[in-house]
């Protein structure tokens, strides 16, 4: 199924272009990781998803399942909380409020998709711990999981492993891909980590000013392989047309 579907889109933000003829496909179970250098709009493609920019030009289609189910959304660390007063389930369980009716009254229904979710994501002994007292790798886990229980069908997750020691970035990447792969949940991630997040994706979106890439890993990797052929040789050719000029000047006097 098409969750969404990018055309010719143009993102902005605070009155400057940000990235212009991004198009990109995304469907169920699919696992996209989009890079690209810093101000080249990864975060602000994000929130034109979530709605929280407008795209300054093109089409983005959201299909109305997502609009019907919602979707999870991790945004970068600097931007949550962490240090609020309440447990790990509490923190897991806000996350069941778009579909239990009786709000913090939670549902059978809410409890049980948080345990399953704490379970997935092996943070289950973690359940009663303060949110607060948590080391940054299970701070990320607990609200990763809460973010499978505003949606199942996407995640939005941006840098998800900055600021993480090793060890604790592989655990979260290992999460990542439990989700994916056992809820068949598609994973739309911004991530600088390009190596690791490469080996991860299937899809990669690679963003740059004035023009964008998407495609397999596969495909990224020809592309990039072609892309540095064609440096090479511009570069070789300059040096060589530079050799050849001085030469001739050598020749001359």
């Amino acid at each position: 199924m098409e969750l969404i579907k990018a055309t010719d889109l143009t993102l902005a933000y605070d009155g400057h272009t940000a990235a212009e003829n991004v198009n990109f496909t995304l469907h169920s179970g699919d696992y996209l990781c989009v890079i690209g250098e810093n101000g080249s709009g990864k975060s602000t493609l994000l929130k034109a998803i979530t709605g929280e920019v407008t795209p300054a030009g093109g089409i983005l289609a959201v299909s109305a399942e997502l609009k019907r189910s919602g979707i999870g959304y991790l945004p970068q660390q600097s931007k949550i909380q962490h240090d609020f007063p309440a447990s790990v389930s509490e923190v897991i369980l806000s996350g069941c409020v778009r579909s239990d009716s009786f709000g913090f009254a939670w549902k059978k229904q809410s409890r049980s998709k948080a345990k399953a979710a704490m379970e997935l994501l092996g943070i289950t002994p973690l359940a009663s711990r303060c949110f607060g007292e948590l080391s940054g790798g299970q701070k990320q886990r607990v609200l990763l999981a809460r973010a499978i229980c505003v949606s199942d069908k996407l995640l939005l997750l941006d840098e998800p492993v900055t600021g993480l020691d090793p060890d604790a970035a592989h655990e979260m990447y290992a999460a990542i891909r439990q989700i994916n792969e056992k809820l068949g949940c598609a994973v739309m991630m911004v991530s600088h980590d390009v190596n690791c997040a490469l080996h991860e994706a299937k899809n990669v979106l690679s963003m740059c000013r004035g023009h964008s890439f998407f495609g397999t890993v596969d495909e990224y990797a020809v592309h990039e392989q072609h892309d540095a052929a064609i440096d090479h040789e511009l570069h070789h050719g300059h040096n060589c047309h530079c050799d050849h000029t001085a030469k001739e000047k050598g020749d001359l006097t």
